[in-house]
């Protein structure tokens, strides 16, 4: 049995100017979640449990820090669409 990679990462372009402006601890907690939705992209929940097309939507939230991204299945990687950080 092989072991799949772990999706690559994308970051939209609001995304990664919310990534920038962070203090350092919130950056590291950004990369820790997305590290663990790269090995398990279906790990978090769906974002709009009513949108049957919308599967591949997630939303992860830890604390004070949530983020959206998409799972890009053709290209194996995820495209985070939003960061938010409420500190």
């Amino acid at each position: 049995m092989t072991r799949q990679q772990p999706y690559s990462v994308r970051l939209s372009a609001p995304a990664a100017k919310v990534l920038e402006t962070l203090p350092e601890h919130a950056q590291d907690i950004v990369w820790d979640v997305l590290d663990a939705a790269t090995a398990d992209p279906w790990g978090f929940r769906q974002w709009n449990t009513e949108d049957l097309e919308g599967k591949d939507i997630r939303h992860a939230s830890l604390g004070q820090l949530s983020l959206t991204y998409w799972i890009n299945r053709p290209m194996h990687r995820l495209a985070v669409l939003t960061i938010t950080w409420l500190g």
